[in-house]
């Protein structure tokens, strides 16, 4: 709801003026820009960003990667993923090394103080990611990660579509 008492963005289930992709888009934004939020808080005190966050688990689940490399499984630009790594370099929590098989590639690679800080405390954000699911049943959960990751998948090689032009 917003201040004026009107739902946000019209994607409440009585909603009559979307279609059904357009309300899906439009929840699944708000939702997703909600649970950054949520995990920004958390991370706030220690300096890091969900962001950032993702780009360290992208890290770890590649296993050096170019910077290009990451980029592309976080959906994201060179130039934000680059940002994200000089933030987590000065950090100390991610360093960049050169490929031994090819000097001029860049490889990232997640530091030991990195490991250190996320077992000290993943049990606690688990948690937290768990309780902001909690009006879901585990079978609904489920069902919400099969359907998220068809999407994606399906939404894997597109490209985005030229936006439209206005009257010349």
């Amino acid at each position: 709801m917003s201040s004026s008492g009107k739902p946000l963005f019209d994607v409440g289930a009585g909603s009559t003026d979307l279609e059904p992709p357009v309300r899906a888009f439009r929840l699944v934004l708000l939702l997703g820009q909600r649970l950054r939020y949520l995990m920004d808080e958390r991370l706030r005190p220690d300096g890091l960003t969900t962001q950032q966050a993702a780009l360290l688990t992208a890290v770890l689940a590649l296993g050096r990667p170019t910077l290009t490399e990451a980029a592309a499984a976080l959906g994201s630009t060179h130039q934000n993923v680059a940002q994200l790594v000089a933030a987590l370099t000065r950090k100390g929590l991610l360093r960049v090394e050169s490929d031994p098989a090819d000097r001029r590639r860049r490889r990232l690679v997640a530091t030991e103080a990195n490991g250190e800080y996320w077992r000290n405390r993943d049990d606690g954000d688990h948690a937290a990611v768990a309780d902001w699911f909690g009006a879901l049943r585990p079978a609904e959960i489920a069902t919400l990660c099969d359907l998220a990751e068809r999407v994606l998948a399906d939404l894997a090689d597109r490209r985005p579509a030229p936006a439209p032009t206005g009257p010349e």
